[in-house]
């Protein structure tokens, strides 16, 4: 940890991950945030859940051209700004310290936000079938995304596991006990997360998630908290 985290010395670790994400630090504080996430394990899982949903934002949905006149009119328009000193555009972009949590919050509600709203929309695009998950909080939401035999769980608004415990992935087929697998993941402080979802799908029914001690378990020890049922 260098003398000159400004985000440790806060002690709101992980405020800056969003808005660090996303961009919208000077780069300054992007510098600053960069140093602090070669010392902070918790700010590098929040960057990496974050970074998952940003990067899939380009891909949720096609892509479209604008008009070639709605451009000239917008660069035109943006030709007309007046300059504005480093000095001045410097203090202007810099948040107040006491808005920058809300604001990063904000940021990465609105990432978890927008891909869920970007993948529904998708439909079945580039042969990716999307199955609605149901799930226990009433703050989250979730999606398990199946392209080519492969499948993403995607969450968003979920409650942190509890004290000493992990998210856990299950595959349940009919008529058998779920079954275990190496997928483990908590999610952010805005309740994002994303987690490839492995093994072999033939004839799975069921995608499920519990809370599990850290390490994971072999067979359940809570009620599902996610259910998405593929068949």
């Amino acid at each position: 940890m260098t003398p000159g985290d400004h985000t440790s010395a806060r002690g709101d670790c992980g405020a800056d991950a969003a808005a660090y994400v996303l961009g919208a630090l000077t780069s300054q504080e992007a510098e600053t945030f960069r140093r602090h996430l070669a010392t902070c394990a918790v700010c590098r899982d929040e960057v990496a859940a974050l970074q998952t949903a940003a990067d899939a934002l380009p891909l949720a949905a096609p892509q479209l051209s604008a008009p070639a006149r709605l451009r000239r009119v917008v660069m035109a328009d943006v030709r007309k700004q007046p300059k504005i000193a480093p000095g001045v555009a410097a203090r202007r972009s810099r948040w107040p310290a006491l808005a920058r949590p809300a604001v990063a919050v904000g940021c990465a509600l609105a990432v978890a936000a927008v891909v869920g709203a970007l993948v529904l929309a998708s439909g079945g695009s580039s042969g990716a079938r999307l199955v609605q998950a149901s799930v226990a909080a009433r703050s989250g939401s979730a999606v398990v995304r199946l392209v080519a035999g492969h499948a993403e769980l995607v969450v968003h608004g979920m409650p942190q596991p509890p004290a000493g415990k992990i998210y856990e992935v299950w595959l349940k087929r009919d008529g058998r006990s779920p079954s275990p697998t190496d997928a483990l993941f908590s999610v952010t402080s805005a309740g994002a997360g994303a987690v490839a979802v492995p093994g072999d799908l033939h004839g799975v029914s069921e995608v499920l998630v519990t809370p599990e001690p850290l390490g994971g378990s072999l067979v359940p020890t809570h009620a599902p908290v996610i259910v998405a049922r593929l068949s």
